[in-house]
């Protein structure tokens, strides 16, 4: 049977919320500790980066300047992830997966040991911490050598690899903050703009990377957390266990069973011809009225699709019924949803890492001006990351996750800038609010 997200909507939430919630805080968290007491003063040799290759904002400069040159970082920023993306894309898809392995390897590393050393560094500095260099390097090293192992390799604590996976968001995102403000803005509603493309538009290169990736039944090349559902025993691992059947529809169904039903189930009536060849090939004898019991191992389920129904010359009630193509095509959507729900991993919710990174680097923003516009963009944010979700609930397909929060996120943003925080200010001074 279809399995829906709506099953364990509440769980899906939480288990993608709180890990968002978590790496927009401390952000906000290391924005304000490490920022200097005047947060809109700029540095004195602006730095060019990749988000700024057009246009150095300063502080001189008029507003109309500012605009122009924040849209041409902006445009010339997603021109460069939209090429870079593309290359990725072809390379998938001509099988280098070893190369793409090992550059997201070498990315995490370069992210966790430069990026993440500079902020550990800049946080000793600022709190005066007493570590000597050796004890500082040996630290620095054995958190990226464990975060690069944790995040790429199997067997690890799922919650070890989510925790770098937000520890990686945490470190890129704050980065991100240090960007000029007119060019952060820019770039923030560029690429929720970008996202949607991307993944909804037909030829949008995280759409065909997603489409690729599931016609081969393997995992995207990308970093992505992964918040996995909690799964029953009677749906994840009691899979053995199936009932062979003809629905209403006219298709053959694969649905499980439990214990109980199982024993009620055998014991009753004489065999359908529906499994009685399926029943010679796994040795199982079983009786049933309505439907007919097959035990069939995980493994199988997974690797030998033809074993789970029984050949169409050995199925009168199917070859009469003239059902073959249509109970393959059903087998197949079966044992799909069946390696889900065994595994675990695709039945969750998936969310790329540039998602943590640009929800964070939203409410850094908003962390240099106010603590108010802090809490609009949080709850904007959070908003439209659950709009996003009810859709996938709905839709069942790959959505974006950055246009609905993105666009909240910075209308509450200057909504909250322009007119709440000088109404709450205004009423709070004259002693009209408390």
């Amino acid at each position: 049977m279809e399995s829906s997200i709506l099953e364990s909507i509440g769980v899906e939430i939480i288990g993608v919320m709180s890990p968002v919630s978590i790496c927009m805080f401390l952000v906000v968290l290391l924005v304000y500790s490490l920022s200097p007491s005047n947060p809109f003063s700029s540095p004195s040799i602006p730095i060019r980066t990749a988000a700024n290759l057009v246009y150095l904002e300063t502080p001189s400069d008029s507003a109309t300047q500012k605009l122009e040159g924040s849209l041409l970082n902006a445009l010339v920023f997603v021109i460069l992830i939209a090429i870079v993306t593309f290359i990725l894309v072809l390379l998938y898809y001509y099988n280098f997966t070893n190369f793409l392995k090992n550059y997201m390897r070498f990315s995490a590393f370069f992210v966790l040991a430069t990026m993440g050393g500079s902020i550990f560094l800049t946080i000793i500095q600022h709190f005066s911490i007493p570590v000597d260099s050796i004890t500082c390097f040996l630290l620095l090293f054995n958190f990226t050598v464990v975060g690069v192992l944790s995040v790429f390799s199997g067997g690890i604590p799922i919650i070890l690899r989510q925790a770098y996976m937000v520890s990686l968001g945490i470190i890129v995102a704050t980065w991100f903050t240090k960007l000029p403000e007119w060019t952060t803005w820019a770039l923030l509603v560029a690429l929720a703009v970008y996202d949607l493309v991307a993944v909804l538009a037909p030829g949008g290169p995280l759409k065909l990377l997603v489409e690729l990736a599931s016609s081969r039944d393997d995992e995207l090349p990308a970093l992505v957390y992964e918040a996995r559902p909690i799964v029953s025993r009677s749906r994840g691992s009691n899979l053995g266990l199936l009932v062979g059947g003809v629905s209403d529809s006219g298709s053959v169904e694969l649905q499980a069973v439990n214990e109980g039903e199982n024993h009620r189930t055998t014991n009753e009536g004489e065999s359908s011809p529906l499994v009685s060849h399926s029943r010679e090939r796994h040795s199982c004898s079983s009786e049933s009225s309505e439907h007919s019991t097959v035990v069939v191992s995980s493994d199988r389920v997974q690797n030998r699709e033809p074993e789970i129904v029984v050949d169409e010359e050995m199925s009168p009630l199917v070859e009469m019924m003239g059902l073959g193509n249509e109970r393959e095509q059903q087998t197949r959507r079966d044992n799909v949803e069946l390696r889900g729900g065994d595994s675990g991993s695709d039945r969750g919710i998936k969310l790329g890492l540039g998602d943590f990174v640009f929800y964070s680097v939203l409410v850094g923003r908003a962390a240099m001006y106010d603590l108010m516009t802090v809490y609009a963009c949080y709850l904007a944010i959070i908003s439209g990351l659950g709009c996003t979700l009810i859709l996938l609930s709905v839709c069942h397909r790959a959505l974006p996750a950055l246009p609905i929060s993105i666009a909240l996120g910075v209308v509450f943003y200057f909504l909250t800038r322009l007119l709440m925080e000088p109404f709450v200010v205004g009423t709070a001074t004259n002693l009209m609010m408390f």
